[in-house]
């Protein structure tokens, strides 16, 4: 599997309307084993108050990732593939919202 990076812009207007989606796209990531792989996402704060996520998978291909998507209603502005990983530091502590 490879790594992608994909960049879904505003695609929610609350944070719980994200964690519902959340709930979806684990459930579909459950059924697609050996296809597509949830690693992380870093949520955004949108200028017009909705919020998105840029989400880092692996996956077989890109097709699989729009699969997963539309399984679970996820929107998927772009997918880019991953060619090198540099880690400066580790991640942040998350910060409750």
């Amino acid at each position: 599997m490879e790594t992608y990076v994909i960049l879904r812009r505003g695609g929610w207007r609350t944070a719980d309307d994200l964690r519902d989606a959340a709930e979806r796209s684990t459930a579909e990531g459950d059924r697609m084993p050996g296809e597509v792989r949830w690693i992380r996402s870093y949520v955004t704060a949108e200028t017009d108050g909705r919020v998105g996520t840029v989400c880092i998978y692996q996956a077989s291909s890109p097709e699989a990732i729009r699969r997963h998507a539309s399984a679970a209603d996820l929107p998927v502005d772009e997918i880019v593939k991953v060619a090198d990983t540099v880690i400066v530091r580790p991640d942040p502590a998350t910060v409750a919202a």
